[in-house]
Order: structure tokens, then C-alpha cells, then sequence
């Protein structure tokens, strides 16, 4: 399987930008989805941004216009450009990587925590 390790978490204020990245250690290849989601406190994780293997994105609405999920394929790196940051956005961003064929596994990062304040 494949280890993904995130990065560019922090401390920003409303209105501000942060670029989260991915790195992904191991053969990413065949069909797969990479993905970002987030946790907040007493919340359930849920879906921030969706990047497949073809380059087709997927967005939640709260983050659609703000966010762009984009990948490197050389570097084996997938980036989340976190733009427009609001308080709503706090939360510990989590890297995922649902891969499909011919391998079928699951592998999520340790997370990186955003946290948007004045």
C-alpha cells in the first residue's frame, strides 16, 4: 500500500489562502481517486474535494469556488489551494487515497490541522 504523508496546515486569518499537500510514498497507478476531507470538532469527517486518476474533480458545495484540488503525477503529489479561508474551514485535513484497479485499497494520511482565526 501506498503511505500518504499531508503537509501546509496552520494558522491563518478569514480571508486568507494555505496550500495543503499530499505526498504519496509507494506506486500510485490504474484507477484511483484522491481525496481531501475534513474533521472538526463533534463533527463527522466529511468530503472536502475529490481528484481522480483521469483528472476529473468533485467539490462540496461549502468549498466549491474557494478550493482547487489539483495533482502532480510526476511528483506523486496531490494539493488542495485553500482560498477565501473562513472560521467555518477549521478542522483537521486528512489526504485519501481510494484506489480501484487493479489494486483495491484505502490509505489515509495523518492529518494536518487548518485553523482559521482572527
Amino acid at each position: 500500500q501506498v503511505q500518504l504523508v499531508e503537509s501546509g496546515g496552520g494558522l491563518v486569518q478569514p480571508g486568507g489562502s494555505l496550500r495543503l499537500s499530499c505526498a504519496a510514498f509507494g506506486r500510485i497507478f490504474g484507477t484511483y481517486v484522491m481525496g481531501w476531507y475534513r474533521q472538526a470538532p463533534g463533527k463527522q469527517r466529511e468530503l472536502v474535494a475529490q481528484i481522480t486518476s483521469g483528472g476529473g474533480t468533485n467539490y462540496a458545495d461549502s468549498v466549491r469556488g474557494r478550493f482547487i484540488i489539483s495533482k502532480d503525477n510526476a511528483m506523486n503529489t496531490v494539493y488542495l489551494q485553500m482560498n477565501r479561508l473562513n472560521p467555518e474551514d477549521t478542522a483537521v485535513y486528512y489526504c485519501n487515497l481510494d484506489s480501484r484497479f487493479p489494486d483495491t485499497y484505502i490509505s489515509w494520511g495523518q492529518g494536518t490541522q487548518v485553523s482559521v482565526s482572527p
